[in-house]
């Protein structure tokens, strides 16, 4: 059992979660389905995703493990409960399935973009472990890779983007920026002008992602798919509602990080980081409801219900 722990303490397993909504969520809100069937290329473009975060997840502390062993010595390579070289194998094994997924994903939508979006990811995840944790470019390529993952699912559901479209994926990638550059020095006392700068960053992310969802649906076909045969006037009022939604869940988080930019202790900063990925999937499920009404939106929301109950034994971060 503590070998198995180790394993998902290394793979940071709560955050997986976050990961398969993302792609789930780019996959609905091109797709538009509004019926509770799962396809193929779905579930495939899903499964590559996942194996692509936990690969980055594992290499991030191989690659880090000479600076672990002096500041988180209790992490599983430097503790010795974990071997170094077994780790880099799954990593690379995990890397290998993740293409195979995006290639078969490809095939299943009739599509080469999952496989060519899966080696932009592969690309991407390669260089922020390997070499831009550390520099100022690390926030940008996390965030690069948080919107490919997104772009993963889009580009399964074999359908043409509309313009709009491509402002949720580059909306995430830019609040995930954020997050990254919050996160910087969260073990010790932040500063303040640095912990604002980083919310600014999450909010234009946020505001970008929901005026991709909103106007995507106003172009698709002036209607919205979900609101059946009522009334055009209730329909605005629906997308009205979602709207407004959007807006008090994205101020929720960004009240959550404006207290730590007031307060910038470690526990603050802490709990502002998790709040702001546990919060992922919230993202991804309303922009889901967007689009596909409540039946996707809640299976999308249901990830919560893992994430809560794994992060209580492994810390996400």
């Amino acid at each position: 059992m503590g070998h198995l722990l180790a394993w998902a303490r290394l793979l940071r397993l709560p955050n997986h979660f976050t990961a398969i909504a993302d792609v789930l969520a780019g996959y609905l809100v091109v797709a538009g389905l509004t019926s509770l069937h799962a396809r193929p290329a779905m579930l495939l473009a899903a499964a590559a995703g996942w194996a692509f975060y936990a690969a980055g997840m594992v290499l991030n502390d191989v690659f880090d493990v000479a600076l672990d062993s002096v500041e988180r010595p209790e992490r599983p390579l430097p503790s010795g409960q974990i071997n170094v070289r077994t780790a880099a194998l799954v990593g690379q094994g995990l890397f290998a399935l993740a293409g195979l997924c995006a290639c078969a994903a490809a095939f299943a939508s009739g599509y080469p973009a999952p496989a060519l979006v899966g080696a932009g990811l592969t690309a991407a995840i390669w260089t922020y472990d390997r070499h831009a944790k550390g520099t100022p470019f690390g926030p940008a390529v996390m965030g690069l890779c948080r919107g490919l993952n997104w772009l993963l699912g889009m580009s399964a559901a074999g359908g043409p983007l509309l313009p709009p479209h491509w402002l949720i994926p580059v909306g995430i990638a830019v609040y995930v920026a954020g997050i990254t550059l919050y996160a910087r020095d969260e073990a010790t006392t932040s500063r303040r002008a640095a912990l604002a700068r980083a919310t600014a960053v999450m909010a234009v992310g946020l505001a970008l992602a929901g005026c991709g969802a909103f106007f995507g649906v106003r172009a698709s076909t002036g209607a919205i798919p979900w609101a059946g045969t009522i009334q055009p006037g209730m329909a605005v009022d629906r997308l009205t509602a979602w709207a407004v939604l959007w807006s008090m869940v994205s101020a929720s988080i960004l009240l959550r990080a404006a207290t730590g930019v007031l307060n910038p202790v470690p526990q603050a900063v802490r709990a502002a980081v998790g709040n702001a990925i546990m919060s992922l999937i919230t993202l991804d499920a309303i922009l889901v409801l967007s689009v596909c009404g409540e039946p996707w939106a809640v299976v999308i929301l249901a990830l919560l219900a893992p994430f809560h109950l794994l992060r209580r034994f492994i810390p996400p971060t």
